[in-house]
């Protein structure tokens, strides 16, 4: 199941369990048209989303990124990563490349990413929010979070550590590439 795309990965677990895009809608809280659109023309959304995609499949959200059986210690060396998602802007393109830190790690708690987040992302600023908390380093470039009302500016080295249900939104500030590492943390 690792090559699929994403639309095809949530359609195989919502027809393991048996249920009706109806129904996964009615679970998630999503509208049946944005589950129409993941399944069928492979949106990838932002995590809120896809967070409450794999609630309502009883999944944890790494499930849709790797399937592999757990290690530990987990290593993961720069020049081995491999992207896992892109999520896309609507109309803008790919705006972030998610390269998880945890895959191999079935048993986890956290969900840590090395992403890539491009110039794009900046297109669309819709506020999302979801359970838990994300902590956030800016590893390169400048990162604009919007949590709430107000608006922060980080740059390399700089750190923020949010509850992720307050809305939020994160992206690039400028007009070059930032990179970040982050660990969401997804209350069962």
């Amino acid at each position: 199941m690792k090559s699929e795309k994403l639309g095809a990965r949530i359609r195989t677990y919502r027809e393991r369990k048996n249920l009706s895009r109806d129904e996964l809608a009615q679970r998630s809280g999503l509208s049946l048209d944005i589950i129409n659109a993941l399944e069928e023309q492979d949106l990838y959304p932002s995590l809120g989303p896809l967070l409450k995609v794999t609630r309502a499949l009883g999944l944890r959200l790494g499930t849709f990124m790797d399937d592999a059986g757990s290690t530990d210690p987990l290593i993961v060396r720069k020049d081995q990563r491999k992207q896992g998602l892109a999520m896309h802007t609507s109309g803008h393109g790919e705006a972030l490349r998610f390269y998880s830190l945890g895959k191999g790690k079935a048993d986890r708690h956290m969900e840590p990413f090395f992403i890539e987040i491009l110039p794009e992302s900046a297109a669309d600023k819709s506020l999302s929010s979801h359970e838990g908390e994300e902590f956030i380093v800016v590893h390169k470039g400048k990162l604009e979070v919007v949590y709430a009302r107000q608006t922060y500016v980080l740059q390399a080295g700089d750190s923020i550590y949010l509850n992720s249900v307050v809305p939020h939104w994160v992206g690039c500030n400028g007009d070059e590439p930032a990179e970040i590492y982050a660990v969401l943390y997804f209350p069962d």
